[in-house]
């Protein structure tokens, strides 16, 4: 990989073995907490660091950047990017109440979410989802966790309900033969895989309905049939996803109204499995 591609952490990594005493001292701290480039001026690091400013300023040439505001730059983009290694600070102030600040922060998120709703889009996501030929449901890393948890509630009542790709399974399996009379939701928040462009477009080209469901960070899909934003930030080093979550019991619960009498049957006809299989 070039230097230009490598991301902030990768270079200091790569060069640690080689670095004198002081630039190691440096690097240390900034492998600790690399957010700090991007939230100060190089005096003030040097500072944070317990080095001089000439200090940082060889460091950052050592490591392949032209200029300490590009190093910053580039930490920057990585912290927003959500890599929860750069959500910690050295310098953090003083400690709020944990379980208070998550609450508040998770209370701001659902607020914040529900507050962009409208009854008639979620109505018109529903009524798609419920009468579709095949419903196609994407998420990669912890977006993954989502795609099988609204895939586990619509399956009450929409029998041919997918979490793509399963184990052992490919994409392609999956997306060769989507239509216009599918619909496919994607889960979009920050730091997804490659993959997630690809199933995207496949579904556009397919002109299947698409249902995208993202946080406040990640760029929207203009190809989209309906875009949803979750907030997400967290008070700490990780997103907060409740607001997703409480989207997908949302969705679900719309969705089973939705499918009337077809989908009313088919519940009984699952508790009546349950009870002959003896399973629950």
């Amino acid at each position: 990989m070039a230097p230009s591609q490598q991301s902030f952490v990768h270079r200091v990594r790569g060069n640690l073995e080689a670095l004198p005493a002081t630039e190691r001292q440096l690097a240390s701290f900034l492998l600790e907490f690399p957010g700090e480039l991007a939230s100060y001026a190089g005096n003030e690091l040097a500072e944070l660091a317990g080095v001089s400013p000439s200090t940082v300023s060889r460091f950052i040439r050592r490591i392949g950047y032209e200029n300490y505001e590009e190093a910053r730059r580039h930490a920057r983009e990585e912290r927003e990017s959500g890599s929860p290694l750069f959500q910690a600070a050295a310098d953090g102030g003083p400690a709020s109440p944990p379980v208070a600040t998550h609450f508040q922060q998770t209370q701001s998120n659902l607020a914040a979410t529900f507050a962009r709703l409208s009854d008639r889009t979620m109505a018109e996501i529903a009524k798609a989802i419920a009468g579709a030929d095949r419903v196609l449901i994407f998420g990669s890393r912890s977006s993954h966790g989502f795609a099988v948890y609204l895939r586990w509630q619509l399956i009450q009542v929409v029998p041919r309900v997918t979490a793509i790709p399963g184990g052992g399974e490919t994409l392609g399996e999956h997306m060769a033969g989507i239509g216009r009379n599918d619909c496919l939701v994607v889960f979009g928040t920050r730091r997804q895989t490659r993959q997630m462009g690809a199933v995207l477009e496949a579904a556009a080209r397919a002109r299947a309905k698409i249902l995208f469901i993202s946080d406040r960070s990640s760029p929207d899909y203009p190809g989209a049939t309906w875009s949803l934003q979750c907030d997400c930030r967290g008070p700490g080093r990780l997103d907060d996803h409740a607001a997703v979550m409480a989207l997908c019991n949302l969705i679900a619960t719309q969705v089973i109204e939705a499918a009337g009498a077809d989908g009313r049957k088919r519940l009984a006809a699952i508790e009546l499995a349950h009870e002959e299989l003896d399973e629950l």
